[in-house]
């Protein structure tokens, strides 16, 4: 998988996967995406706990647990993180993403950025005193989390018109079992055909405005 360096227009950087054409984020800003579908209509419905268990599906750049630690950490909040990736990063790759940058008020930003990148696969580990991370670095279409009573799963995967089987009726099936009652599941697509293989799984669908440039975005309950 071939992929280069580009800069959204937030200023963030993303990857491109040259073959496709496709990006890891909205070209419209990653940081601005993330904020607005992860953290914004995901993590903040969680954080009346005092430790959120996640379930990602797409490690990629690692943005997502990185923007959940800047938000968790003035909050004195805790998080098991766990995430999913077939195809890491390379130090190359990672090295030259300008996202703590970006963050400034994040003191700790940068190294903790290096931290979940360098963390080993397939353990869980503490790359921070609120957060226990586990990345495990397999296909969606074969992995068994090891828990399931996870709060909130970040859906985050390549966009349905480029692979299609990662939005099936098994992988959200996956998922379900994966959450405790109540738990949610948030992701910033909104084809029709991920909605019916959401509700096929078991889950209730909510449909809310998405980040900018994307009108909607879905969310999706284990009820």
């Amino acid at each position: 998988m071939k992929r280069k360096i580009i800069i959204t227009s937030d200023g963030s950087h993303s990857l491109e996967v040259e073959e496709w054409g496709e990006t890891y984020h909205s070209i419209h800003g990653a940081i601005q995406e993330s904020n607005h579908v992860y953290i914004q209509q995901g993590l903040m419905k969680c954080i009346d706990r005092e430790e959120i268990k996640i379930l990602e599906f797409g490690f990629g750049t690692g943005l997502n647990a990185f923007l959940t630690l800047a938000a968790l950490v003035p909050k004195q909040k805790k998080v098991v993180y766990h995430t999913i990736e077939a195809f890491p990063l390379t130090a190359e790759e990672y090295t030259v993403l300008t996202f703590p940058t970006l963050l400034p008020e994040f003191a700790e930003g940068e190294d903790l950025f290096r931290a979940l990148h360098q963390a080993p696969w397939n353990v869980e580990v503490s790359v921070h005193p609120q957060m226990m991370l586990c990345k495990l670095q397999t296909t969606f279409e074969t992995v068994q989390p090891v828990r399931q009573d996870f709060d909130l799963v970040y859906f985050d995967v390549f966009g349905y018109q480029f692979q299609p089987h990662l939005w099936s009726e098994a992988i959200f099936k996956t998922a379900y079992d994966s959450l405790k009652e109540g738990g949610i599941l948030v992701t910033y697509a909104c084809r029709n055909p991920i909605k019916r293989n959401m509700k096929a799984a078991g889950f209730e669908i909510e449909i809310v405005p998405g980040p900018p440039g994307k009108r909607e975005m879905l969310l999706a309950y284990k009820k």
